[in-house]
């Protein structure tokens, strides 16, 4: 398979690592998927992996392979983060209905957020930001489709994955890798 990732600094023009950028992407409000107030500033210094989610997607068995990296690469600082979307009209009507069906369905035990929209006028503010990441391809913008992944690694570097590739496709894996600690 083809990659379809590239790793983009969301660092100023001078080439500085961006604390300015992800302090930005650290200060937006989150809600969890069952009601708690938080930020990308709780998981500060580890790996992220934000995938917008859907459960009734073609693409939901990308769920078993999130849940194998999140279990092979938590203890070294990396987490994947599901961000539920109706935006693609395949998605549970509740916060309730999506959590049991991912615990139920795929075991999932990485944390899980509100259910958001991706694109247009009214979507989350954290997707705001990382449309702004072009692919491998040079291409920023909407959010394809469901499954899109965006890693950030903890000095900022932002890389964007489109919606077929792969969870554990060896361009993110390498990314991950290459930006937490070496095993012990």
């Amino acid at each position: 398979m083809t990659t379809d990732g590239a790793p983009v600094s969301d660092a100023s023009s001078n080439g500085n690592a961006s604390s300015n950028g992800n302090a930005t992407l650290n200060e937006i409000p989150l809600t969890t998927i069952d009601g708690k107030a938080t930020s990308l500033a709780a998981f500060d210094g580890q790996v992220k992996l934000i995938v917008n989610v859907a459960s009734r997607c073609g693409l939901a068995p990308q769920y078993e392979k999130l849940e194998a990296m999140q279990k092979l690469y938590a203890d070294r600082g990396f987490t994947v983060l599901g961000f539920p979307s109706n935006q693609f009209l395949q998605e549970l009507g509740t916060e309730e209905a999506i959590a049991e069906y991912c615990s139920t369905t795929w075991g999932i035990s990485f944390p899980m957020f509100e259910k958001i929209k991706v694109n247009g006028r009214d979507a989350h503010p954290l997707y705001s930001e990382l449309k702004k990441t072009p692919d491998a391809h040079g291409k920023a913008g909407r959010v394809k489709w469901n499954f899109e992944k965006f890693v950030i690694t903890p000095d900022g570097q932002v890389h964007r994955f489109r919606p077929t590739t792969e969870p554990d496709d060896p361009a993110i894996i390498d990314v991950i890798e290459k930006a937490l600690p070496a095993e012990a």
